[in-house]
């Protein structure tokens, strides 16, 4: 009797199979599928903060569009590790306009590098006054704007205004040659 069963089943399942009428194994493997992660991204939207500061001066920034997220890349003349990222009000450095407003999205980042945009000699290595917009970011699927909110006693800060709050990352590269970069990805949704 137990054999008949067992065979009944088997003939159930792969009639449900073959006819697109799942059988209840079927039911994991979807919940599995619909639960997984954009892209596979699970970085979140907490504030992330790591380095140290640096006497290397930033030099430019650069934005790129990938299948699952926007990118802002800081690169730096130097070894550059410090940084400080969340969302919530940005304000400039030095006489602390808050940059919110000038800033499109419907979210706001704020990008707090901590190395500067001059040398040792007081020589402008980021050719921006605060609230230029430095990158065009017209068409991305997430990045509205990048503005840049100044250079203050070796804290750098950009407002990044992005479609919604999204989950991103934060990262550092060494390289090319003695420079490095901090890295931004934002995902385009969760």
């Amino acid at each position: 009797m137990r054999k008949r069963i067992g065979v009944v089943a088997l003939v159930v399942a792969v009639c449900g199979v073959l006819t697109g009428t799942a059988a209840a194994s079927a039911g994991p493997t979807t919940a599995a599928a619909a639960a997984a992660p954009y892209c596979g991204i699970t970085w979140g939207s907490l504030p992330k903060t790591a380095g140290q500061g640096s006497v290397a001066s930033l030099i430019s920034t650069r934005t790129g569009r990938h299948e699952c997220w926007d990118r802002i890349v800081f690169e730096f003349n130097g070894p550059a590790s410090g940084y400080s990222v969340g969302y919530g009000e940005v304000s400039d450095d030095g006489e602390g306009l808050v940059l919110n407003p000038y800033t499109a999205g419907g979210a706001h980042l704020k990008v707090q590098l901590w190395a500067r945009t001059y040398d040792d000699d007081y020589r402008v290595t980021y050719p921006y006054r605060n609230g230029d917009h430095p990158q065009n970011v017209l068409r991305y699927s997430t990045l509205r704007d990048v503005l840049y909110g100044g250079s203050y006693e070796g804290y750098t800060t950009f407002a990044v205004g992005v479609r919604a709050q999204l989950p991103y990352r934060v990262f550092t590269l060494s390289g090319p040659g003695s420079h490095s970069r901090i890295v931004v990805d934002i995902a385009h949704r969760w």
